[in-house]
């Protein structure tokens, strides 16, 4: 067995060459949505040439360079169109040349609001999302859930810092694909399910959270308390308590929540970990109910409804991290 000395070298060569991997294949991919940039210029310039232009244009290429693929007529009128989206606009034009030419087509076809589309393509950067998972997140409609709903939470009042971090985790509703749940699903079934299926719901919940267990045991006083799920969020630093509840939103949940989490502040937390906050996922719900209810309460709860669907394909989950990868950085002891 190599000793602790020798590893940590070869770890940090198996690290620069990755990093190299990944400059050369980000700086090949800029080079190449660049020139389809270019090409959809000259396309665009030229196109008092007929109909007939680009399946011209696409033959000769076909011609000249045989193994090289890109240069359908398909393609080369994504790439006139990719031109005439952009050429006003020097920011899309750089955000596009980070991304795959794939999923500059998905948004171009897929998202007609330039607004939405920029924001679509921010989050594809920050979160490293495939093709099929921007796909997910546009059928869903990520934009509207999390940016342009009113979502129900006190962190502005009872988070000292990253309160628009911890805000913008939330989403109106949450929407988790659990295909095999009963008509009458109790929350055991609820939970059960979302735990088979926790890659996904990780997708869901978004980028920053390590699952820690669920049915989580804190002792008080001799007396045991469980948490439906319990996660630790990597960017905030701090735990999330997450209970499910298959009916209506009711004020004493809110009450059972801050409860958790000065469990979870005072037995778990580290020093340096900042306060928990908890997430109460509701079937439905009373806005006015929970905002008053949150009035009263001086821990950092939020309340969402989540939907269940069936959209996430069998492509999107082989594209999805594993849970190993998603705690990769984490050394959280149960």
């Amino acid at each position: 067995m190599l000793d602790k000395t020798l590893q940590e070298i070869i770890n940090s060569i198996k690290k620069a060459i990755t990093k190299t991997q990944i400059e050369i294949m980000n700086d090949a991919n800029k080079k190449l949505v660049n020139l389809y940039y270019n090409i959809g210029k000259i396309l665009e310039e030229n196109s008092n040439w007929g109909n007939k232009f680009i399946d011209n244009i696409a033959l000769e290429l076909k011609i000249t360079f045989p193994n090289l693929k890109g240069f359908s007529v398909r393609n080369l009128k994504y790439m006139k169109s990719f031109y005439k989206e952009y050429k006003e606009d020097e920011e899309f034009v750089h955000l596009s040349a980070q991304l795959p030419w794939k999923h500059n087509v998905s948004l171009i076809e897929k998202v007609k609001d330039k607004k939405v589309r920029k924001w679509y393509m921010k989050r594809c950067l920050e979160e490293g999302w495939s093709k099929n998972v921007l796909l997910y997140q546009i059928d869903t409609n990520l934009y509207r859930r999390q940016e342009h709903t009113v979502k129900h939470n006190n962190f502005d009042v009872t988070l000292k810092q990253n309160s628009d971090l911890a805000n913008n985790m939330l989403k109106e509703p949450f929407v988790f694909d659990l295909l095999e749940l009963t008509e009458n699903y109790k929350e055991k079934e609820l939970e059960s399910q979302m735990l088979s299926r926790l890659k996904n719901i990780l997708l869901e919940l978004g980028k920053g959270f390590s699952f820690v267990g669920n049915q989580y045991k804190i002792t008080i006083d001799n007396q045991d308390f469980l948490i439906d799920l319990l996660f630790y969020h990597i960017k905030l630093k701090c735990y999330i308590a997450v209970e499910l509840k298959t009916g209506a939103f009711k004020p004493e949940y809110a009450g059972k929540m801050g409860f958790y989490l000065a469990a979870l502040d005072e037995a778990i937390k580290e020093e340096n970990d900042n306060p928990s906050i908890g997430i109460i996922m509701c079937q439905n719900k009373s806005n006015q109910i929970v905002d008053y209810t949150l009035k009263y309460i001086n821990k950092p709860v939020g309340v969402s409804e989540y939907k269940i669907i069936n959209k996430v394909t069998n492509e999107v989950i082989k594209n999805l991290p594993t849970e190993e990868e998603l705690n990769r950085h984490m050394n959280i002891e149960e």
